[in-house]
């Protein structure tokens, strides 16, 4: 039923409230409804938070919204972990109606003692409640004027419309007729689940190398160890993994995706399971259990977690195939159906098929999650989280957000929105994106205010900026500079992005024309790569990329997702946007063009950046170290060989 003051539109809500909303600690959101009633008479609303213990926090007051009729919200953070709720409480306000009717009457001369003795009866009401110390004088004396006819009309007005008892009745306002909306569930994570920096890479190619008779040599978990302290010292935060397992040998694919390997190629780790194990195992070419439990404890010390890919797929050999043959889906000819993405082909990769024995597979699937959460790894890289049944993945991560609610998911899902979004609604923490394919201005700025602000109560994205599946065009053909472009993109745009292995040495050669695969891809052959030699050269983006993270760990704006604020440009190569929490902001001016010298002017939105129009202010590039003075309009120069971007801080006058 609508209550008697109604609360309608309420966000965010997922779904009438099935799922919960997304918040990290300390994370601030919005909280909106529309409040309204019949009648001019004032009214109020607030929003009440319960925490995980069941306990409330004292209610928030909301404001107008500044978009559409009667829209409030309220700015709201949580401050641990956990489940919680929220409700939003509308009331009527007599006082701020008898303020708003006497300010009108008294001054026109109408139904002026009736109307001080109504106030007299409200301000008495007042002071019933639980005031700060101080207000019984405040609200005293406003009643003796109120009810002193040898003053003038306008003279008692004056003291209730005074900044100390305005004040007081606003922020202790009677609230009569209330109504409520709620409780909402939303779910409170660490603060990793919001804001990280991922660096991918293959451990058996870190340390690898060739032998004088041309074979390769694959590296391990102790040579990959090595390279940890590279990752860690350019400020990322999680290593992931492809998958670590045995790798089929039945319909093993040699380099460049072929059908005819030879015999010391390595074949995809995405073809997992074989005669030495599946998924609760490692490939013995990388070494041990307690070698990749030595690795997770020099990445933790180093400040790194170490993310793991989570295949639920099997190559034609692995154990299950065999064990659990219901477990995969049979053909008309006695076979079993192998992967497909048309045009690609996946003949050494068996789907799962989860009708035939959910109960089974499920608690397998668990298993195998809960293994690897005993061996240290607390984050999980979903590999086509989309192939899989939605209860499935409801089932799996509630279970496991139960015991373990620091364990975070990464879903690897280039698919449709609805199934990207209903991922998120069900318990992932981190999603992929299209960030990849949005390389025009106006298709970037549209999707910058998508994911911030449309998606952001189920969705978090994590902007990579290539995967060992994805090299795109823009990077084939743009050079070094369309490298340091899309970093700074995803970097200052998105709390979390990440990095596969080799953008740091601008690989960019794709196995053929229009094709997004690279050239000898690592997903089929062991890649050795000279670090140290590309940084005597200076021929790494290595330094730009630990730059973008140290500007990031600086500036807690750019930890957070929902503050974005699109500006506009006169150039439609050059996207402007910025980034405030409190006194911290950010402005991003980036030339998209890898070819050539914009010049144009940034028309910035200073309200949203909490100044005044027409004021002028200090800004401080960080990146080459320079300081200008800023207003509304303002020239810039970007040249992609040089510097395609200006990152600048406000300095704010104190």
């Amino acid at each position: 039923m609508v209550g008697r003051i109604p609360i309608m539109d309420m966000s965010p809500v997922l779904e009438h409230g099935r799922f919960h909303a997304k918040a990290t600690v300390n994370e601030p959101f919005d909280i909106t409804a529309v409040v309204f009633r019949e009648g001019h008479d004032q009214f109020g609303a607030e929003v009440v938070l319960s925490a995980p213990d069941g306990m409330s926090r004292p209610p928030i007051r909301m404001v107008d919204a500044g978009r559409g009729v009667n829209r409030l919200k309220a700015s709201v953070t949580a401050d641990i972990e956990g489940p919680w709720q929220f409700t939003v409480q509308s009331w009527s306000a007599p006082v701020q109606t008898w303020l708003h009717d006497a300010g009108i009457k008294v001054r026109a001369e109408v139904d002026v003692e009736l109307m001080f003795a109504r106030g007299a009866e409200l301000l008495r009401r007042v002071l019933a409640q639980d005031l700060p110390a101080g207000s019984a004088e405040i609200l005293g004396a406003a009643i003796i004027a109120l009810t002193d006819p040898d003053r003038p009309p306008l003279a008692r007005l004056a003291v209730v419309e005074s900044d100390p008892v305005h004040g007081l009745l606003s922020s202790h306002p009677i609230r009569d007729l209330i109504s409520q909306e709620g409780p909402y569930p939303f779910h409170v994570d660490r603060q990793r689940a919001l804001y990280s920096n991922w660096y991918e890479f293959f451990p058996r190619s870190e340390g690898a190398r060739q032998e004088p008779n041309g074979t390769i040599t694959s590296g391990n978990f102790k040579t990959a160890a090595k390279r940890l302290d590279a990752v860690a010292e350019m400020g990322f935060q999680i290593v992931y993994l492809p998958p670590i397992h045995p790798i089929g040998e039945v319909n093993r694919k040699g380099p460049n995706n072929t059908l005819t390997p030879g015999p010391n190629d390595p074949g995809s780790p995405w073809a997992i399971g074989s005669r030495l194990g599946g998924h609760d195992a490692v490939h013995p070419d990388l070494g041990t259990i307690d070698d990749f439990d030595e690795f997770v404890a020099k990445a933790n010390a180093l400040g790194l977690e170490v993310a793991l890919d989570f295949a639920l797929q099997a190559a034609p050999d692995h154990p299950w195939v065999q064990q659990h043959p219901e477990w995969f889906t049979k053909l008309p000819d006695g076979s079993i159906a192998y992967a497909e993405n048309p045009p690609k082909k996946y003949q050494d990769i068996y789907p799962l098929n989860f009708d035939n024995d959910p109960e089974g597979l499920y608690l397998e699937c668990e298993r195998i999650i809960r293994h690897w959460m005993a061996h240290g790894v607390r984050i999980f890289r979903v590999d086509n989280p989309h192939t899989k049944p939605l209860p499935f993945w409801e089932w799996l991560l509630t279970r496991i957000r139960a015991t373990d609610p620091d364990v975070l998911f990464l879903s690897e899902a280039f698919t449709t929105p609805p199934m990207m979004h209903a991922l998120g609604m069900v318990g992932f923490h981190q999603s992929y994106t299209y960030f990849t394919w949005r390389t025009e201005k106006g298709e970037i700025e549209d999707y910058l205010n998508e994911v911030a602000h449309e998606s952001s109560a189920f969705m978090r994205p994590n902007f990579f900026v290539n995967t060992p599946d994805i090299l795109h065009a823009s990077l084939q053909y743009g050079g070094p500079p369309m490298f340091k472009i899309r970093a700074t993109l995803a970097a200052m745009s998105s709390p979390s992005w990440g990095v596969y292995s080799g953008y740091e040495l601008f690989e960019r050669v794709a196995v053929k024309p229009g094709s997004e695969e690279y050239l000898n891809s690592e997903k089929y052959q062991i890649r050795i790569r000279d670090w140290d030699g590309a940084a005597e050269r200076g021929e790494s983006l290595a330094p730009y990329l630990t730059m973008l993270n140290q500007i990031r760990a600086a500036h807690p704006c750019l930890q957070l997702l929902r503050n974005l604020q699109l500006h506009s440009t006169d150039d439609d190569a050059v996207i402007a946007f910025s980034k405030s929490i409190g006194d911290d902001t950010v402005i991003v001016v980036l030339n998209l063009d890898p070819f050539t010298t914009r010049t144009t002017t940034v028309h910035l939105d200073l309200p949203a950046l909490g100044l005044d129009p027409g004021e002028q202010f200090s800004v401080h590039d960080e990146i080459t170290g320079s300081t200008w003075l800023w207003s509304e309009h303002n020239y810039v120069r970007l040249d992609p060989n040089f510097e395609p971007a200006h990152i600048v801080t406000v300095r704010r006058s104190s």
